[in-house]
């Protein structure tokens, strides 16, 4: 025990008691310090860490104290700087934790505007130097990318400002050439090539000679037709100034789709078919004369009166209809059929079943609307829930001849009975609903219900199928063989003794 305390103490000598209690190793820039706990703090005194922070880092003191950069603008005050950089956290720790996705840039001298707020971090602090070196004049960045070559100086912002390059503040109105229009969005060296900015040309053509899609037939004078708008701002009135107004479509034609030579020296023909013979899909059949039926609003835009110049008005889909459907050949040789299966033939689902006058039940207005088919005249007028059943129903082929008219052939899959109350539905069920079914045994059939019989449900006697009819015998022993306790000695003539209320009934007769 005494020689334990022995080495504690020594240990306490050696070291301090400060090591004792030190929370933890500091981190790697700090282990210099670690043996002299009074370099960073002084006993018994919070209040004077920070100021021993300071004196080591100076420039940080230096800004604070001033008032500028990170810890100057955002940091000053009563914060202390353990807030932020906490120590004894381990070699590895972090304890500037600084990250660029959230900080804030305008707590430094250099707040981001304009283009600045939309570069990375990395484009202006390098590697190679620390964030607060970073240099603030425009000139120190962006020497490389200066255009003028430094001819015009290092003070970028006299025209130039921090949302892009292209909006430069220099006034251009002082000069002999203002900037209007599309000039105004132009690049300086557009015009000021190799930053020459004296004996700069103020002719359109002198500048716009390789924009010419003109190729010079327009002459050299652009500004009689277009504006500093840009140039598709036409002076030039063609309503007011030639003898053919631009009507509909022609209003939006580029120039040279008419004019295709010299303007002056060869003039365009003014008929339709001078310029659109390759857009006439009739291919001549139709004639020459566009105008017949086309204006310049557009070649859907037809307005020829199909009604009132021939005998055929066209009504309902035929409306529809685009007129090489059925004009095929030359429309002033040609003689059309007026009859609907001139045309439909190809259509006729029917198969020629139903004769070739299509308007009996159809009109132009659809094949599938106000049809007006009687089917009260054909052999199965539709009654009861027949009359709201769709057609396809009972006639999946358009060849209606075909249907089959009697209950089975459509119900078989609903008979309930499994045929063994034979085929014929109609003797019990009538097209109102199957639930409203009525058939009299007595009088429908030679085997009057009576007594007991009156309570057995159909299939307790039909319980066979009878596809062919049905046919039961009437006989007692017919259905009774089972149930005869007599075990067919008294013959199979039950009715001699027994009644229809009941087994137990005896009468000998």
């Amino acid at each position: 025990m005494i020689t334990t305390l022995a080495v504690v103490a020594e240990a306490v000598f050696a070291g301090g008691l400060e090591s004792l209690v030190m929370p933890g190793p500091v981190i790697a820039d700090h282990a210099k310090y670690e043996a002299g706990c009074s370099q960073c703090h002084q006993p018994f005194s919070k209040d004077s860490q920070d100021q021993l922070c300071r004196d080591c880092h100076e420039k940080v003191d230096a800004d604070m104290r001033n008032k500028q950069g990170l810890h100057g603008n955002g940091m000053a005050g009563d914060m202390e700087c353990k807030h932020c950089h906490t120590d004894h956290e381990g070699r590895e720790a972090d304890i500037i934790q600084f990250d660029m996705e959230v900080f804030d840039h305008d707590s430094t001298d250099y707040p981001l505007e304009g283009g600045h707020l939309l570069l990375q971090c990395n484009a202006c602090h390098t590697s190679s130097r620390k964030y607060r070196d970073t240099p603030h004049n425009c000139i120190d960045c962006h020497r490389d990318e200066d255009l003028h070559q430094g001819l015009l100086g290092e003070t970028c912002s006299n025209c130039h400002n921090v949302n892009t390059w292209h909006n430069n503040d220099f006034e251009h109105g002082k000069t002999n050439f203002p900037l209007r229009g599309k000039h105004a969005e132009v690049a300086c060296n557009t015009c000021h090539i190799d930053q020459q900015y004296k004996d700069t040309t103020a002719d359109c053509f002198g500048c716009h000679r390789l924009n010419d899609a003109h190729a010079r037939r327009y002459g050299t004078k652009c500004g009689e037709c277009h504006a500093e708008r840009g140039w598709d701002y036409i002076h030039f009135d063609h309503d007011r100034d030639t003898e053919y107004p631009l009507d509909g479509r022609h209003d939006k034609v580029h120039c040279d789709a008419c004019h295709t030579g010299i303007l002056h020296e060869m003039p365009p023909a003014t008929e339709c078919v001078d310029c659109h013979d390759r857009d006439d899909e009739h291919q001549g059949r139709y004639g020459r004369d566009c105008g017949a039926c086309h204006k310049p609003q557009g070649w859907s835009e037809a307005s020829f009166e199909h009604e009132g110049k021939t005998r055929f008005p066209l009504r309902g889909r035929h409306q529809e209809i685009e007129c090489g459907a059925c004009h095929r050949g030359n429309v002033f040789t040609e003689s059309l059929q007026t009859q609907c299966y001139s045309c439909h033939r190809p259509d006729d689902v029917h198969q020629g079943e139903q004769g070739k006058l299509c308007t009996a039940c159809h009109d132009a207005a659809g094949w599938n609307k106000n049809i007006r088919f009687d089917h009260d005249m054909v052999r199965f007028p539709l009654i009861g829930l027949h009359a709201v059943t769709s057609c396809d129903e009972c006639h999946p082929s358009a060849v209606f001849r075909t249907a089959a008219s009697d209950c089975n052939s459509c119900h078989r899959t609903d008979d309930v009975h499994e045929l063994r109350l034979g085929t014929h539905c109609e003797s019990c069920h009538n097209p109102n609903a199957w639930s409203l079914w009525e058939f009299d045994h007595d009088t429908r059939t030679e085997y009057p219900l009576d007594g007991a019989h009156e309570d057995i449900g159909c299939l307790g006697c039909h319980d066979q199928p009878a596809p062919q009819g049905i046919s039961l015998s009437t006989s007692c022993a017919a259905c009774h063989r089972a149930d005869d306790a007599h075990d067919g000695q008294f013959g199979s003539f039950c009715g001699r003794c027994h009644r229809t209320e009941s087994f137990n009934t005896v009468e000998i007769r």
